[in-house]
C-alpha cells in the first residue's frame, strides 16, 4: 500500500526542512511505503531547493495560484504517483506528524476520509475570531453533512485515492469544506481523530480577524447555497415572507382600532415581501431539484 503525503508550500523556507525531516523520522518508524510530495505554489525563496535537498518529490506551480487549486495539483500529482493513500499536512509546523500514522490506521480500518481536529481540547494560541469562525463553518458542514465534525477547516487529512479521484472542486478559495461535503455526498466514510498543534506564524490568508469573520460567514452563506439551496433559498424566502405578514397584520391592526385606511405604503409593502420571499422559496425548490 503507497502512502503519499503531501505539503502545500509557498515561501517556506524557514520551516520545511524541519517539517520533512520530522515526517521522515515517524514514518521510517512504520513498515509504510510513503513519498513526501512538496508542491512549490510559486515561492520566490528557497522552499524548492530545500525540499530537493531533504528528498521531497517537487512539483511547482508556474504561479501563484492558492490553497484550492494547489490542492487540486496535489491530488493529480498524488494518483499520477500510483498512491493508495493521500495524508495532507501544511508546511508551516503547525501539525504534530506523530499523528500521520493514526490517520492512515484509520483509512485501513476502513474509512475514506479522516480529518486531523484541532479542538480536542482549546487551542490558546489561535485567535478569538478565527476559533468562531472555525466552529461555526464545522457546526454548518455538521448541518449538511448530517455528521458531527468538530474540525472542518483543518488541512491535516488522510484519505484514499477513490476520494481523490471521484471528487471535483469548484470552490476556488479554499478546498477543506468542499471536501468534506462531497464526500459526504458520494457516501464516502468519514470520521476525525483529535491532533496537536503548536503555533506558527500568523495567517496569510487573513491578517484581520474582522476579515476573517466576513470571509468565514461569506463562505457559510454560499456553502448553504451550494449544496443545500432550499434551506438557503427556504430561510431568506421565509424570512421575507414573515416580515409582510407581519407588516399585514400590522395593517389589519390599524384599520381596525383606528379606522384609518389610508396606509398604503404599509399594504404595497407588504404585498412586495411576500410575492418576493414566495418567489425566492420556489426558487429554491428548483435549484433544489437541478441539485
Amino acid at each position: 500500500m503507497k502512502v503519499i503525503i503531501t505539503i502545500p508550500a509557498y515561501n517556506e523556507e524557514a520551516s520545511l526542512r524541519e517539517v520533512i525531516s520530522n515526517i521522515k523520522n515517524v514514518m521510517d518508524k512504520t513498515n509504510y511505503d510513503y513519498i513526501i510530495q512538496v508542491l512549490d505554489d510559486g515561492s520566490k525563496d528557497r522552499t524548492v531547493e530545500i525540499a530537493k535537498e531533504v528528498g521531497a518529490k517537487i512539483y511547482s506551480n508556474r504561479r501563484n495560484l492558492g490553497l484550492a487549486k494547489t490542492f487540486q495539483e496535489e491530488l493529480r500529482y498524488a494518483i499520477e504517483n500510483k498512491a493508495d493513500i493521500i495524508v495532507h499536512t501544511d508546511a508551516d509546523g503547525q501539525y504534530d506528524p506523530s499523528h500521520i500514522p493514526e490517520l492512515i490506521k484509520k483509512i485501513e480500518e476502513g474509512y475514506d476520509l479522516v480529518l486531523g481536529s484541532r479542538f480536542g481540547k482549546k487551542i490558546k494560541h489561535m485567535p478569538f475570531m478565527k476559533r468562531i469562525g472555525n466552529k461555526a463553518f464545522s457546526k454548518v458542514i455538521s448541518s449538511l453533512t448530517g455528521i458531527d465534525i468538530t474540525d472542518s477547516t483543518t488541512g491535516y487529512r488522510a484519505f484514499t485515492k477513490e476520494v481523490a479521484e471521484e471528487i471535483e472542486f469548484i470552490n476556488t478559495f479554499t478546498y477543506t469544506q468542499e471536501q468534506i461535503i462531497k464526500a459526504a455526498k458520494e457516501k464516502f466514510r468519514i470520521t476525525e481523530i483529535f491532533v496537536r498543534t503548536r503555533k506558527t506564524r500568523e495567517s496569510r490568508l487573513f491578517k484581520n480577524p474582522f476579515e476573517y469573520a466576513l470571509k468565514a460567514w461569506i463562505n457559510i452563506l454560499r456553502i448553504y447555497r451550494d449544496y443545500d439551496p432550499l434551506k438557503f433559498f427556504g430561510i431568506t424566502g421565509g424570512i421575507l415572507s414573515s416580515l409582510g405578514l407581519i407588516i399585514g397584520l400590522w395593517f389589519v391592526y390599524l384599520h381596525f382600532t383606528t379606522g384609518i385606511t389610508g396606509h398604503l405604503g404599509l399594504l404595497i409593502l407588504m404585498i412586495l415581501l411576500l410575492l418576493t420571499g414566495i418567489q425566492i422559496i420556489l426558487f429554491g425548490f428548483l435549484a433544489d431539484m437541478r441539485k
